[in-house]
């Protein structure tokens, strides 16, 4: 018995440096909500259907991998009649029901940068409410993505050419290594979504296709928007408008 438990514990200290090689991701979603995202939103994105399945693809990836997640939300007064999207008690103020992971906590807009002192090993999402297009102007957003420690952080959600764009950039200015799932990505105007995603490459963000993340996948309808084409009675045809 002495000799097993030798053994086990030799094959452990063997394994360990492996594990330890392994990378720490962390998979930043933003703002994956229901006005920016789904086709009767107030501000839908661009060929949304395809964009909704690979961030599914991502999503479901990122649980089978056990990595954390961290989503910011915007929100906008109920009477704010200049930006009338995300509105707080509207529906569309909503995430996408499989961006939300089962263990998750969620962090009011407020000015505070106070983190709760209890044991957050078994959270798998943290959900940061902001009340601008950019995460950083928020305290405690900024300050949980700018103490988050990861050797990757993987960047999905939209718009790439406000929310992703401020995002990202923020993160980069805080040295941290990014990777932007450009297919993953929604956008509001094709033109200024691919500026956006040349500013990002610049200043220093990888830039992936979601298949480069984990393969080919076979998921071919989302079932999250009640459109006929996210419900596969249409064909898959990229909207040719810009906004």
């Amino acid at each position: 018995m002495d000799a097993q438990n030798n053994y086990n514990y030799d094959r452990l200290r063997m394994i360990r440096p492996i594990l330890n090689l392994r990378k720490k991701r962390i998979l930043i979603d933003v703002d994956t909500q229901r006005d920016f995202f789904l086709a009767d939103g107030q501000m839908c994105i661009r060929n949304h259907r395809r964009v909704l399945a690979n961030i599914r693809r991502v999503m479901a990836w990122a649980r089978r991998e056990h990595i954390r997640v961290i989503s910011t939300a915007l929100i906008h007064p109920p009477n704010d009649h200049h930006e009338p999207y995300c509105r707080i008690g509207t529906e569309g103020v909503r995430k996408l029901r499989y961006t939300l992971r089962y263990r998750h906590v969620v962090f009011d807009a407020d000015d505070n940068t106070d983190l709760p002192r209890d044991n957050m090993q078994d959270v798998e999402q943290i959900v940061l409410y902001k009340r601008t297009l950019d995460p950083f102007d928020e305290p405690r957003a900024e300050r949980i993505l700018t103490e988050t420690k990861a050797n990757e952080l993987i960047v999905i959600g939209g718009p790439s050419e406000t929310s992703v764009l401020s995002t990202v950039l923020g993160l980069l200015v805080r040295q941290k290594n990014v990777i932007v799932v450009y297919d993953a990505i929604g956008s509001l105007d094709k033109n200024a979504a691919q500026v956006a995603l040349r500013k990002m490459q610049a200043k220093g963000a990888k830039l992936l296709e979601t298949r480069s993340l984990f393969g080919v996948s076979s998921l071919k309808i989302v079932h999250a928007c009640t459109c006929d084409r996210c419900r596969g009675k249409l064909p898959a045809v990229a909207k040719n408008h810009s906004r």
